[in-house]
């Protein structure tokens, strides 16, 4: 048995992955603004609520900046006593199992690739929508995280008058519309022209996010996640206008766009990193044989 946690600002979900699902699922409040301590030992009860199950490997999504082989955690987005943390060390020694640890926008891009539509695909972008935007790669059949998990951080690239995150998440609609993508959501689906037209402009901006995304990867697939993604039908339309716009056909015309049916693939790609990370650490061996100064 693997558990998956995924760790967030405002909630710690987990669950166990047996006969093609979750069970076991749980989920509770994060005390954000808690001492490091008090976070810890949160975590830690949640893990002991599992331990009837006789626990083989523990896998942790987080959203911040990790050190995928060493397990420690650099930067925890919204919790701020939560820095410099050997999170991996803490809990081996607590439970004596394996832990390992990743980006969460990593965990959602593994867990649709090897559970959901996106499994056929050797090259796959994950992108969540939500508050920000965190996007996760899938290349060559396993996770590309760059330095200490650092790759794929495209809500802070620049767009426009500000930068992506600006423009491809929540912040748009509540900063330029003063609404929510949830409330355009139900406008739009009654027909409301003003909420369709909203909707249209968003995916033109989630559209030139992608068309990035192309020319630097070159996916087989993009998938959709987070809480947005749910709007998807009323602005596919701005997004694809984009997309076939893009000036080789050959890449963007064999793209598949997917839109994540699961709300658990970033538990599932948390339990999924216990067998990835036996490739991540082969691979930073390999590269310390070959290169002595890595």
């Amino acid at each position: 048995m693997v558990l998956g946690l995924d760790i967030g600002g405002t909630k710690i979900s987990s669950g166990l992955f047996r006969d093609g699902g979750l069970i076991e699922s749980m989920e509770i409040k994060t005390p954000a603004n808690a001492p490091k301590e008090e976070i810890l030992e949160t975590i830690s009860q949640q893990i002991a609520a599992y331990k009837h199950f006789n626990l083989k490997a523990i896998g942790i999504g987080i959203p911040g900046l990790v050190d995928p082989i060493h397990g420690i955690i650099y930067n925890l987005a919204n919790i701020p006593s939560f820095h410099n943390v050997n999170l991996k060390k803490y809990l081996e020694e607590r439970f004596g199992i394996p832990v390992a640890i990743n980006n969460d926008a990593n965990c959602f891009a593994l867990g649709e690739y090897k559970f959901g539509a996106a499994s056929i695909h050797k090259h796959v972008i994950g992108i969540t929508l939500g508050t920000g935007i965190g996007t996760g790669i899938i290349a060559n059949g396993h996770l590309y995280t760059g330095r200490l998990c650092g790759a794929g951080e495209w809500g802070a690239i620049p767009y426009l008058d500000g930068t992506f995150e600006d423009y491809c998440g929540s912040k748009f609609f509540k900063e330029r519309y003063q609404t929510s993508a949830k409330k355009l959501s139900v406008l739009a689906s009654v027909g409301d022209q003003e909420a369709i037209a909203i909707f249209y402009e968003f995916g033109k901006h989630i559209g030139a996010l992608i068309y990035r995304l192309l020319l630097t990867f070159a996916p087989e697939a993009i998938v959709i996640g987070g809480s947005i993604r749910k709007a998807f039908p009323y602005f596919e339309k701005g997004v694809q206008e984009v997309i076939d716009a893009f000036p080789y056909l050959p890449i963007s015309g064999n793209l598949k766009v997917y839109v994540s049916s699961s709300i658990d693939s970033a538990i599932l790609g948390a339990i999924s990193l216990v067998e990835e990370n036996k490739y991540l650490i082969n691979n930073e061996e390999s590269s310390k044989a070959t290169n002595p100064l890595v």
